[in-house]
């Protein structure tokens, strides 16, 4: 996950609040748990010390968030009297979450926000096809193109005097493929998208997909429901396009693991490209070497107090170290805070890692919860 939309939080100082909401269900017993739960919201951020005008912003807020519209809830970031940053849920919190500290508190969002990658939805025919993004805000156009439109059809006759005819529309086709191909890309990087989904026929989406950039081949993949024509969407094709992404996020998660175990043991004091543990990764941090973050959310270093300072790159394990760093007056704060933070500003990935289930040794996992893939090899210094 990219937390590029989480910028306006790190443009300004806080202290901040944060509320985690369920709206609850939609009828008159379901508007009296909302009345009770903004009322504990606030009266927890008042006993933390929030400031009346904050707290006020937040009330309002959380009045204004239904079922309807907020079906799994919203998470409101709010600082020096107004809301800075709201943001919908893919899943309700189990329970009310609602705290006044330095830095947004962050990994609840990760944890109930849809990790699931941006797809790109191919809906081709022999003519042309539309392009749709699959994302967090739901579908969205993403173009379309169009290729020649005569001739596209074969005649049912074997005669030697249709097989010019006959080349002719083996042509267009091979052209319109190309054609298809070419705008495919284009609409693969202009929307961001992690993976794409052919639809269409069997020889069609094959067309396409030989003619397509190695590294767009890749991450393509292809359903036999639906088609491009108007009408043609069904379950059957919602639920394949869920499981594209679904099993591409569980490849992607596999394959940092599989990189992450591989960086992390070495021999000791030779180059890795993996780290685990504060320590490290504030080191990492400091130095914007940080490709990607993985935090496992039941990991005990999440709330391990780190020290901050005004900079995101300001992070420190202890509060003299943070001095050292330039800011006179540090603040503590939970270790998986400040460094989202860091991974904000620095254009790092997230990954949400899978609990332990209890089972295995814990080496597949990051020690404590947080570990990182870094953008260089970190070559340990000499002792």
């Amino acid at each position: 996950m990219q937390l590029s939309f989480l910028t306006p939080l790190f443009d300004r100082r806080g202290p901040w609040a944060t509320v985690y909401f369920d709206p609850a269900q939609n009828d008159e017993s379901g508007a009296k748990r909302r009345e009770l739960s903004v009322g504990e919201a606030c009266r927890t951020l008042e006993d933390e010390g929030a400031d009346a005008a904050t707290v006020r912003a937040v009330r309002d807020a959380l009045m204004d968030i239904g079922p309807a519209e907020d079906p799994s809830g919203r998470v409101v970031f709010a600082a020096g009297g107004e809301v800075v940053l709201s943001h919908r849920l893919s899943r309700p919190p189990q329970r009310l979450i609602a705290g006044w500290a330095p830095l947004p508190r962050l990994t609840p969002l990760l944890e109930l926000s849809s990790q699931d990658p941006v797809c790109l939805v191919a809906y081709i025919d022999r003519t042309g096809a539309d392009f749709e993004r699959r994302g967090a805000a739901g579908p969205q156009d993403a173009g379309q193109v169009e290729g020649r439109q005569h001739p596209v059809h074969r005649t049912a006759t074997a005669d030697w005097s249709e097989r010019h005819f006959q080349l002719k529309v083996e042509n267009t086709w091979e052209q319109n493929a190309a054609e298809i191909a070419e705008a495919l890309n284009t609409a693969y990087e202009e929307s961001g998208a992690d993976l794409v989904v052919l639809v269409g026929d069997p020889r069609e989406r094959a067309a396409v997909h030989e003619r397509l950039p190695e590294a767009v081949r890749e991450v393509t993949t292809a359903t036999e429901h639906g088609a491009r024509a108007a009408g043609s969407s069904s379950p059957a094709l919602e639920e394949a396009v869920e499981e594209a992404r679904r099993q591409h996020n569980r490849r992607r998660i596999e394959e940092a693991l599989d990189r992450f175990r591989a960086g992390r043991v070495g021999v000791p004091d030779k180059p890795t490209d993996a780290v685990e543990g504060v320590p490290a990764l504030v080191e990492a941090v400091r130095e914007h070497r940080v490709e990607t973050l993985l935090i496992r959310p039941d990991g005990a270093d999440l709330a391990r107090e780190t020290w901050i300072g005004a900079d995101p790159d300001q992070v420190a394990v202890r509060r003299t170290e943070a001095r050292t760093l330039g800011e006179n007056e540090p603040l503590p704060v939970r270790a998986d805070d400040a460094l989202l933070r860091a991974a904000a500003v620095t254009a790092a990935d997230v990954l949400i890692v899978p609990p332990s289930d209890g089972h295995g040794d814990g080496t597949d996992v990051p020690t404590g919860g947080l570990g990182a893939l870094l953008r260089w090899t970190y070559e340990p210094a000499p002792a």
